[in-house]
């Protein structure tokens, strides 16, 4: 018979549980619907309008939703049964995604409609977002909560990698005669909807009845309650806002078309590759944490990768060579991939249990601001200075902000070990000292 220690710290022990399986199995499946249904709108925006700038609408129509409910969506998850929060925002899903395939089957030209349906989507995603990260927990035990994240993240990774290549592919596949009113959007679409339904399926096959964990009313005490507990436990706040400030600055994803045509010479073929680098980075990290989990010193390895992601950010935007930017490329994907894992560890493992969505809910705001505005940001600040000068002052901005939280958040850089009593025991010790 196998020694249990050895299964708990095996590099697969999360999949142990059979709920848990089925839930990365929806979760691979709907991610890679998504990513290629996103590929299918951009397509079907720019070809109605041919304006980039109706393009980058299409972002802030999936973002908007997120930052004016992140307090209703928090206070969702942790007032209802996560699993049913999950089912019903994804049920809003497959009706929007339903109303994209008419569009595209009827040639409907409609802009504003798109819009619209895409705020219905980022305001499933706002709500499914907080009950999905605070139902992880519930799938696994909690010895084998870090190897659930890590794999999560790999997932996450090779569907975000499969789904923009799945979505293209079908986009592009002839179809016979018969068939040829669904070429293009209408297939990706469809393809969209079988995902969401094999989703909602699993999700309701999960055995785990995690029900209600905010027992009290509905108040404004209840709803602020996940951004109190966060601005009062230092270790949460400072690695949440860390991440926050480290992307915000020093992503150099939204000028990659910039790089690859003025500053590398690469053509659309580089693009795609450059563009691809910094997920095959994640995924090749997130694979080897699978096998070789954080064990110590967690809080100053999240630092030390984000002054990584930082310096690679500004060798990055001195480059003049691909094989050196393809390389920085690779480590700021490797490097942000560490701070992912430790971050979301420290998110569920530091909060209650019900306080999860809530806090979750205000990760998820941290996380978007750090990647939609964070584009919108590159974008402003390439115009201001050009796009070299604004990766490296950028990056430089990452280095400093490292420098600055190390100090300012003394608790983040004690964290040792990703366990629920090593991070709250650190947490009451700090707050003591300052009682």
């Amino acid at each position: 018979m196998a020694d249990p220690d050895s299964r708990r710290t095996s590099g697969a022990a999360a999949f142990e549980s059979q709920d848990f399986r089925r839930y990365q199995l929806a979760r691979l499946l709907v991610i890679v619907g998504a990513e290629a249904q996103a590929v299918a709108v951009a397509w079907q925006v720019y070809q109605i309008t041919h304006s980039a700038l109706d393009l980058g609408y299409t972002g802030l129509a999936l973002f908007l939703p997120g930052l004016l409910f992140m307090l209703p969506a928090g206070h969702a998850a942790d007032r209802y049964d996560r699993r049913h929060v999950v089912l019903v925002c994804y049920a809003l899903q497959m009706i929007c995604t339903s109303l994209l395939f008419l569009f595209a089957w009827h040639h409907l030209h409609n802009i504003v409609a798109i819009y619209l349906v895409l705020l219905f989507i980022g305001t499933g995603r706002a709500f499914s977002g907080p009950a999905s990260s605070a139902l992880i927990p519930h799938l696994v035990p909690e010895a084998h909560f870090v190897n659930a994240v890590t794999w999560g993240a790999t997932i996450y990774q090779s569907a975000n990698i499969a789904g923009p290549a799945v979505g293209g592919l079908l986009f592009t596949l002839p179809l016979t005669h018969h068939f040829a009113r669904l070429a293009g959007s209408p297939l990706v679409y469809l393809f969209t909807l079988v995902t969401l339904v094999w989703f909602l399926l699993l999700i309701v096959s999960l055995k785990v009845r995690p029900g209600r964990m905010e027992k009290r009313a509905f108040s404004m005490q209840t709803v602020l309650a996940g951004l109190h507990y966060v601005k009062q436990t230092k270790m949460l706040l400072g690695s949440l806002s860390l991440d926050l400030f480290a992307v915000l600055l020093g992503g150099a994803v939204a000028l990659m078309p910039i790089f690859a045509q003025d500053v590398l010479h690469a053509g659309p073929r580089g693009l795609g590759i450059l563009r691809a680098m910094p997920a095959f980075g994640a995924l090749t990290t997130s694979m080897l944490l699978v096998w070789k989990p954080i064990r110590r010193h967690a809080g100053a390895l999240m630092l030390s990768c984000v002054a990584i992601y930082g310096a690679a950010t500004v060798v990055f935007g001195l480059s003049t060579n691909i094989a050196l930017s393809l390389t920085m490329l690779y480590i700021i994907g490797a490097s942000d991939m560490i701070s992912v894992v430790v971050r979301s560890s420290v998110l569920q493992l530091a909060t209650p249990p019900e306080m999860r969505g809530r806090v979750s809910a205000v990760n998820s705001l941290f996380i978007g601001a750090s990647n939609e505005f964070g584009e919108f940001e590159s974008g402003l600040t390439a115009h201001w200075w050009g796009a070299v000068r604004a990766v490296v002052i950028g990056g430089i901005g990452s280095l400093m902000v490292t420098g600055l939280w190390s100090l300012l958040f003394p608790t983040l850089r004690r964290a040792d070990s990703l366990t629920a009593e090593s991070l709250l025991q650190l947490e009451r010790a700090e707050a003591a000292q300052h009682k």
